[in-house]
C-alpha cells in the first residue's frame, strides 16, 4: 500500500530532504559558532554555551507560534525580506518553505553545537601548525589538519539533527500551514483520525529503518574510523 501509488513515497522523499537540508543548514551554522565558543576565555564559555540552550527553556509549541509573530507581515525580518524583495509588500513569510527551515533549524541547532564544541576543544592544533609549517594554505590547513579531527563530534551532531528532523510534524504544520504533510504528520493521521494502526505502524516501522541506517553510518564510519572519514 505504501508505494502503490506516488503519495506516500512522495511524503517519504519530502522528510528526506527537510531533514537532510536542516542537518546541512545546522551544520553550517554550528561549525564556526562551535570554534568561536571555544575560542572564548573560560569564563565566558559557560555563558555562551548556556545561550545555546536558552531555546530549550521555552516549549516547543511556543518557540514555533512565535515564529508565527516573527514572520507576520509587520514584523521587523519580513520588513528586510521585502526591502530586499524576498517576499511582496504586505505578504507574511509563513506559511513557507522558508519558515519551515527557520523553525527546524533554530529547534535543532543545539542538538550539534554541543558534541560539535567538544570534538573542538580537544583539537590538537600542533598538527595544524606542522601543516602551515609544510606549505598548506589556510583553507588546506583547515580540511586536512583541522577538520578530520572533529568529524566524530560532527557526524553525532547530525545524527542527532537528523534522527528527529525525519519524523518531525509540528513545525511544518504550523509553519508551513499544514500543507506540507510530513512522516511524523502521516503516522499521527493513521493513529489519529483515521484508526488504521496497522499500516500507521508499517509507516512508522519504515521511518524506523531510515533511523537504523543512519545510526550504521554513525557505527560504520564515526565510531570505527574516526578522524580517517576525510
Amino acid at each position: 500500500v505504501l508505494f502503490r501509488s506516488l503519495l506516500y513515497p512522495q511524503i517519504i522523499l519530502r522528510s528526506i530532504v527537510l531533514g537532510a537540508g536542516t542537518a546541512v543548514f545546522c551544520t553550517l551554522m554550528a561549525l564556526p559558532l562551535a570554534f568561536f565558543i571555544a575560542a572564548l576565555p573560560g569564563r565566558y564559555k559557560n555563558l555562551a554555551l548556556t545561550l545555546v540552550l536558552i531555546p530549550f527553556w521555552t516549549n516547543l509549541l511556543i518557540r514555533t507560534y512565535a515564529w508565527q509573530i516573527l514572520l507576520a507581515p509587520e514584523s521587523p525580518i519580513t520588513w528586510v525580506a521585502t526591502k530586499l524583495h524576498l517576499v511582496e509588500a504586505g505578504l507574511p513569510l509563513y506559511p513557507s518553505a522558508f519558515a519551515i527551515y527557520i523553525g527546524m533549524v533554530c529547534d535543532y541547532l543545539p542538538f550539534i553545537v554541543l558534541p560539535l564544541y567538544s570534538s573542538v576543544e580537544k583539537i590538537d592544533w600542533s598538527i595544524a601548525e606542522a601543516a602551515s609549517d609544510l606549505g598548506a594554505n589556510g583553507p588546506r590547513v583547515f580540511w586536512h589538519a583541522i577538520l578530520p579531527q572533529v568529524v566524530p563530534g560532527l557526524v553525532a551532531g547530525v545524527i542527532l539533527v537528523l534522527v528527529p528532523a525525519l519524523g518531525q510534524f509540528v513545525i511544518p504544520d504550523l509553519l508551513g500551514g499544514s500543507k506540507t504533510v510530513m512522516l511524523g504528520n502521516a503516522i499521527q493521521q493513521q493513529f489519529g483520525p483515521s484508526r488504521d494502526w496497522p499500516f500507521g505502524s508499517a509507516i512508522a516501522f519504515l521511518g524506523m529503518g531510515v533511523v537504523l541506517l543512519s545510526l550504521w553510518f554513525y557505527a560504520r564510519y564515526a565510531g570505527e574510523k574516526g578522524g580517517e572519514i576525510l
